[in-house]
């Protein structure tokens, strides 16, 4: 119930261009750390490892902690319901250019090619998908990382799982 609530919250933030952003330099490490604290039991109940990637050295980057963080807790909740037991979440954060990616990679079943476009729509949910959820999660990520002047994507292939991923700004 309170995940439904905080959701329907931030929902309304983003439709009515409320969204208020406190945009900060921010050390990727830190962010990453904030989410997964959140998750870590989700994940020792499911016994889902999550293993780290982080580049060294990553520069900062322009962000509001909280909702970045936010996003990056919503990518990891879903890797780690979508992944086997005793599976393996991989979280990563590279520079790409003028930029730091952050993805999160899963073991799961995957998406059919035909509900990628639609992933960040509101109220989607892959149809046959057992798992419950609103279907908000990634709509609320998307606008998060936009209205930060990010970008954010999905990569899958069935058998494969699926790549959540986001880029934003390097401070400066």
């Amino acid at each position: 119930l309170l995940k439904i609530t905080s959701e329907l919250l931030n929902m309304s933030q983003v439709e009515t261009g409320n969204i208020q952003l406190k945009l900060q330099p921010v050390q990727a490490s830190t962010i990453i750390q904030q989410a997964i604290e959140v998750v870590q039991f989700k994940a020792q109940q499911k016994q889902v490892t999550l293993k780290l990637n982080v580049a060294d050295n990553l520069p900062m980057v322009n962000a509001d902690q909280e909702k970045t963080a936010w996003v990056l807790i919503n990518f990891l909740t879903n890797a780690i319901k979508y992944s086997p037991d005793n599976g393996t979440v991989e979280i990563t954060a590279v520079r790409k250019n003028n930029t730091v990616e952050f993805s999160v990679k899963d073991a799961g079943r995957g998406i059919e090619d035909k509900y990628l476009p639609k992933i960040f729509d509101r109220y989607f949910k892959v149809p046959g998908s057992s798992k419950t959820g609103t279907g908000l999660g990634l709509a609320i990520s998307k606008e998060f990382i936009e209205a930060q002047g990010g970008t954010i994507g999905v990569q899958s292939e069935i058998g494969s799982g699926s790549s959540f991923s986001f880029l934003l700004n390097i401070a400066g």
